[in-house]
């Protein structure tokens, strides 16, 4: 590790702890040439898989996108901004859990869906009419039958 004091290439840790969450070592370091102290903080780098979209274009992983069609569908529902960041986590471990080196964009929406499900129902239809392209009011009355049911609902139809 640099020096960002003096720039010496070689510094020497002097205490290594986990941060308050288990995700960071925080590490103090000093300086051999000039003796200064600083704090450094290292953490695993998880790569997203890179999504393949439905016209076949590839893009990366956003959180953001998907933080976004979360948060559009839940707008307004009394949903805690804690339990968002829970379900935005669970399916980023999905992703990489799952092992492909691509994902599709229609796996992460039905992701999405499935937790959007448990998680508010009147989100979960609001995500999947515009996720499903619902073209009339026939559609949303068999998804929301669906749901009453607890029936899974069907995937998209390929295009």
């Amino acid at each position: 590790m640099h020096c960002p004091f003096c720039g010496t290439t070689d510094t020497r840790v002097i205490d290594s702890r986990l941060t308050a969450e288990g995700d960071k070592v925080r590490r103090r370091r000093e300086c051999p040439r000039c003796n200064a102290r600083f704090t450094t903080y290292e953490v695993a780098e998880l790569l997203m898989p890179p999504v393949v979209k439905r016209d076949g274009r590839r893009e990366p992983f956003l959180e953001e996108k998907l933080r976004t069609g979360l948060l559009r569908a839940l707008e307004k529902r009394p949903v805690g901004a804690a339990r968002i960041e829970e379900t935005i986590l669970r399916i980023k471990n999905r992703a990489r859990a799952s092992g492909e080196r691509e994902l599709s964009s229609q796996q992460i929406g039905e992701w999405v869906m499935d937790e959007l499900r448990d998680l508010d129902q009147v989100a979960y239809v609001r995500f999947a009419s515009v996720y499903r392209s619902f073209q009339d009011v026939n559609a949303f009355r068999v998804e929301i039958e669906r749901l009453q049911q607890g029936a899974p609902s069907d995937p998209p139809d390929p295009e």
